[in-house]
C-alpha cells in the first residue's frame, strides 16, 4: 500500500480468542483533546493513538511510526482517531470488545435525540477515571495561555439550548466542510459528555481553527475582548453554515437574530412662509409639526447600544 496507509486489517479474532493486550490500556494517560497529528512526522493523515502511553502516531502498516512504536516499545493497542476503530499491532487485527466502549465514547461522544432532550432535566454528577466528580455541561476548559476569553464565550454558547441541541447532533451540519463548525460541535459534545476521562476539557483544536479562520486576530498568547470574539464567532459560524443576509438562513439567525425599527425625523425644508405659518405649534404629532417621518426595520445579530 502507499506510504502511511495500512494494509487491510485481518478479521477480528475476538470471536475466537480475547485480545491478550486489553489490560495494557492505560486510561489515565489518554487525552484526545489535542490536535490529531503524528508525534513523529507531524502528519494529520491516518493518525492513531497509542492506548498504552497516549502518544499519537501515523499509519498502521510496516515501516509506519505506529508499527515501529508497537515493535520497539511493546505497546500493542491503537485507536484510529477518525474512525474510532481499535487495532492490535503489529499483528494488525481489529479488536472488537465491549470493554473498549468507554474509550470509543470518550474519543467520540454521541447524543441521541432522547438524551439531548433530557440534558436540562437530569443533573447528576459524572466521574472521570481519576474519581473526580464533574457536572456535564459545567466542566472546566483549560486556559491555553490567555485564551480565557474564548472559554467564556464557548461556555456561554454551550448553554443556549437551541444552539447546543443543533451542534450536539453532527448530522445537522455533516454537509458543511468548515473545520470551525466541526471543531465547535466536537467541543460542545465533550463539554456535555458524561464519558470524559478527565473532568477538564481542552479547547486546543477549536482554538487552532479560530486562529486560522480569524487570520491570527484571535490566537494563543494574545488577550482579546470576549465581546469582540463573540461577534466574530457568531458571524463566522453563520457564514460557514451557509447563512446569508436572508433572515433565518442558519441556526445562528434562528437563535440570535433580532429586528430593530429605526425611526428618522427630518424637517420639511420645502415649506413656504405661508406653509410655515400654518404649522400648528401645539401639535402633538411630528407630521403636524412640520416633520417628515421615515421608518425602516433592520435585522441584527449583535447590537451595540
Amino acid at each position: 500500500p502507499p506510504p502511511g496507509l495500512a494494509p487491510p486489517a485481518k478479521r477480528s479474532r475476538t470471536n475466537e480468542v480475547q485480545c491478550p493486550y486489553l489490560d495494557t490500556i492505560n486510561r489515565h494517560l489518554l487525552d484526545f483533546d489535542f490536535e490529531k497529528v503524528c508525534s513523529q512526522s507531524l502528519s494529520t493523515q491516518n493518525v492513531y493513538s497509542c492506548l498504552v502511553c497516549g502518544k499519537f502516531f501515523q499509519g498502521r502498516g510496516p515501516k509506519t511510526h505506529a508499527y515501529t512504536h508497537a515493535t520497539l516499545c511493546g505497546h500493542h493497542m491503537f485507536a484510529h482517531l477518525d474512525t474510532c476503530k481499535i487495532y492490535c499491532l503489529p499483528d494488525n487485527y481489529e479488536v472488537v470488545d465491549s470493554s473498549l466502549d468507554d474509550v470509543i465514547r470518550c474519543l467520540r461522544p454521541s447524543f441521541t435525540p432522547e438524551r439531548i432532550e433530557q440534558l436540562d432535566k437530569v443533573a447528576t454528577l459524572a466521574r472521570d477515571v481519576h474519581g473526580v466528580a464533574y457536572l456535564p455541561g459545567f466542566c472546566g476548559l483549560n486556559n491555553l495561555k490567555k485564551t480565557d476569553y474564548i472559554n467564556v464565550v464557548v461556555h456561554q454558547l454551550a448553554h443556549v439550548r437551541p444552539l447546543r441541541d443543533f451542534f450536539l447532533d453532527p448530522r445537522n451540519y455533516k454537509d458543511r466542510p468548515s473545520p470551525l463548525v466541526r471543531e465547535f460541535g466536537a467541543l460542545l459534545r465533550k463539554i456535555w459528555s458524561r464519558d470524559n476521562f478527565k473532568s477538564v476539557v481542552s479547547p486546543h483544536e477549536l482554538v487552532q481553527e479560530v486562529t486560522r479562520a480569524s487570520k491570527l486576530r484571535f490566537k494563543i498568547g494574545t488577550s482579546a475582548d470576549a465581546a469582540d470574539f463573540l461577534g466574530w464567532l457568531l458571524n463566522q459560524l453563520h457564514r460557514d453554515l451557509g447563512g446569508t443576509k436572508r433572515p433565518g438562513s442558519s441556526i445562528i439567525h434562528d437563535v440570535f437574530q433580532g429586528s430593530i425599527r429605526v425611526e428618522t425625523l427630518s424637517r420639511k425644508t420645502h415649506l413656504t412662509k405661508r406653509d410655515d405659518a400654518d404649522v400648528d405649534a401645539t401639535a402633538t404629532s411630528a407630521e403636524s409639526a412640520g416633520w417628515k417621518r421615515d421608518e425602516k426595520d433592520l435585522n441584527f445579530v449583535y447590537l451595540t447600544l
